[in-house]
């Protein structure tokens, strides 16, 4: 049975334009996979606490000399991963605020970088652990900001996600939905069109 992991992290949850756009690609899988499971990781409803010196060092605890609050963060870390690595196909809604990604969004990249878990380090340099499934983000913006220096989302998004072993990326755009209800509505129907197009390959 296929696994789908779908990540939210508009902070207006379902009512973000990247949230509905992801929702979109989730309908559009279930079509092909209706035995399918999916699980929703919504960042909005249930953020993910933001990393500081206590979290950090819980991870590199040993785990024979973790105390009990330090057991309690690694455990809510792994139950991240285990999501990660059960799914067969991951989708991101990304909105961008401020010309970069969500704070939850990092916060959760935070507690899924795990060294020795989803990454390492080798005399060759970094080394992601997790296999390669394919991973859609599905990135809305106010403006229009795709191939330009202003665009700090994509290649973070890449560098990031490679890190871990997911090489597997694709982006599907929808811009320009603050610049007035045509565009929106553009923008929104051609991210459409690409998500089934995704579909149809």
């Amino acid at each position: 049975m296929a696994t789908l992991l779908q990540i939210k992290s508009s902070l207006n949850g379902d009512d973000g334009q990247s949230s509905y756009l992801s929702n979109q690609f989730v309908k559009r899988w279930r079509q092909n996979n209706p035995d399918g499971r999916i699980i929703v990781r919504d960042l909005a409803a249930n953020p993910v606490p933001h990393l500081n010196a206590e979290r950090f060092n819980a991870f590199l605890t040993p785990a024979d000399k973790r105390n009990s609050t330090e057991q309690e963060i690694v455990d809510y870390s792994d139950e991240l991963i285990a999501e990660l690595k059960a799914a067969d196909i991951v989708t991101i809604g990304l909105p961008m605020y401020n010309f970069g990604i969500p704070s939850t969004l990092k916060a959760y990249f935070d507690h899924i970088a795990r060294s020795g878990i989803t990454f390492r380090y080798t005399s060759n340099g970094s080394e992601g652990l997790l296999p390669s499934i394919p991973v859609y983000v599905l990135a809305a913006r106010g403006g229009i900001y795709a191939g330009t220096q202003a665009d700090s989302q994509t290649g973070y998004m890449q560098t990031f996600l490679g890190f871990l072993g997911l090489k597997d990326s694709h982006f599907i755009y929808a811009e320009g939905i603050a610049m007035g209800a045509e565009g929106k509505e553009q923008a929104l129907s051609g991210a459409q069109q690409e998500i089934d197009q995704a579909f149809a390959a």
